[in-house]
Order: structure tokens, then C-alpha cells, then sequence
């Protein structure tokens, strides 16, 4: 089921719904792997940390930014507009995401409509350069708490088998959970701050078009009759 109702609705047989719709799923999917993972490994992030978010502002798919878009429209429909003049809520000098919010213990201010890296990062596994499955404790994860983990774990490369033995199962594949991403976008990935205004705008447009009875399923006006 849809968490964006509303948006999916107004944006039903324009071009972007099957991406939106598609994003959404390999999020869920994100979302049923790492609930899993959590039980079994009862690994996860110190409460309220956010370190990852600091000095760092993610570069976006196309699909992507289509969901975060559809998703602020949503659930945060005034933000949206604001943002799709160029005006974020919050402002960093030193090239944090302008949607992280300091203020609060979480800090995203935008969790439900987070992109990939953000929803995988620290919670995922990856290839070697032999193409083994492995997996790292986050960069910025407390040794004083990968101490006392029982085993103890180290800021290291463990292999899949590693893994398994130490935490019981093994975290999902990030590139499996960004194949989606990839295949229905067109062009590169650009930073956040560039690419959601625009992508903010196109959404209204398709929105639009659909209320005024617009039956191209490309969100292009169609031509009136003679």
C-alpha cells in the first residue's frame, strides 16, 4: 500500500507514476530487510546520532528525487512549495543536506521521504573487489559500543560468513536496493539542493494537467480540439 495516496492518485497514467511507484517499492523492500536484520542482529544506530548526515548532502537518481518530491507534496505541501522556489528550511555553511534538521533528536526533517543512501547507509552490505558480499560497522559508530558487543567488533571488513557468526545474518546488498533507482532515471545523479526544486515544480505541472482533464498519459497538455 502506497504511503503517498493523495499524490499517487493526482499523478495516476502520467509519466512518473510507474518510477514513483517502483522507488517506493524497493524502499519498502529496504524496509523489510532491515527490520529483519535488526532483529536478528540487534545492531543499530546509537539513538539520536546523525552523524552521517553531518557535512554531507546526498546526490540524488531522478526517481528519487521524483519520490522525495511526490512525498513532500504529501506530507508537507507548504515546504514543498517553498522549496520548489528555492527556499529550504534550514541552512548549513558547511554543505549539510537543507533538509537536516539540527533541532531535533532525529534530525531529518524529511525521514519518510529520505533517499537511498540515507535509508542504507550504515544498515547495508556491499561487494568486495572480488564480488563477496561483506559488511563494516559505520564509520562513525562508537568503539566504546562495538567493545561491548558480545563478540567484541572492530572498525574492519567482515566477510559474509564473518558476519552471520557475529551478528546472525547479514544486512541488504546496497546495490541490489539501488538497481531501481538506476534503471528508471535518466541522466546522473545531482545533489539534492539542485535537483528537488525542479523536480518539485514538475510534479505540480503533471498534477495540474491531470485536474484540467488532460488525457496524454506523457503529462503534456493535450491539443484542443479545432
Amino acid at each position: 500500500m502506497t504511503q503517498i495516496p493523495n499524490i499517487m492518485k493526482k499523478l495516476e497514467g502520467t509519466s512518473v507514476y510507474d518510477t514513483i511507484l517502483s522507488i517506493e517499492g524497493s524502499y519498502a523492500r529496504i524496509q523489510k530487510e532491515q527490520t529483519e536484520w535488526y532483529k536478528t542482529s540487534s545492531f543499530t544506530c546509537p539513538e539520536g546520532c546523525g552523524s552521517c548526515c553531518h557535512s554531507f548532502e546526498p546526490d540524488l537518481f531522478e526517481g528519487e528525487a521524483l519520490y522525495m518530491a511526490a512525498w513532500l507534496l504529501e506530507n508537507q505541501e507548504e515546504r514543498a512549495k517553498k522549496i520548489a522556489e528555492g527556499q529550504y528550511p534550514f541552512r548549513h555553511e558547511d554543505g549539510t543536506c537543507p533538509l537536516y534538521n539540527p533541532h531535533t533528536p532525529y534530525h531529518c526533517s524529511i525521514y519518510g521521504g529520505r533517499p537511498f543512501i540515507c535509508r542504507l547507509f550504515g544498515a547495508s552490505s556491499f561487494r568486495s573487489r572480488t564480488g563477496q558480499k561483506v559488511w563494516r560497522p559505520c564509520k562513525f559508530y562508537p568503539e566504546e559500543l562495538l567493545e561491548r558487543h558480545n563478540p567484541p567488533l572492530q572498525k574492519k571488513q567482515y566477510s559474509e560468513s564473518e558476519t552471520i557468526e557475529f551478528l546472525g545474518a547479514v544486512p541488504p546488498l546496497m546495490s541490489d536496493m539501488t538497481e531501481k533507482a538506476r534503471s528508471s532515471s535518466i541522466g546522473e545523479t545531482r545533489l539534492l539542493h539542485e535537483i528537488l526544486p525542479e523536480t518539485i515544480r514538475r510534479l505540480l505541472w503533471l498534477i495540474s494537467m491531470n485536474d484540467n482533464g488532460n488525457d496524454n498519459p506523457n503529462g503534456t497538455p493535450s491539443p484542443k480540439a479545432a
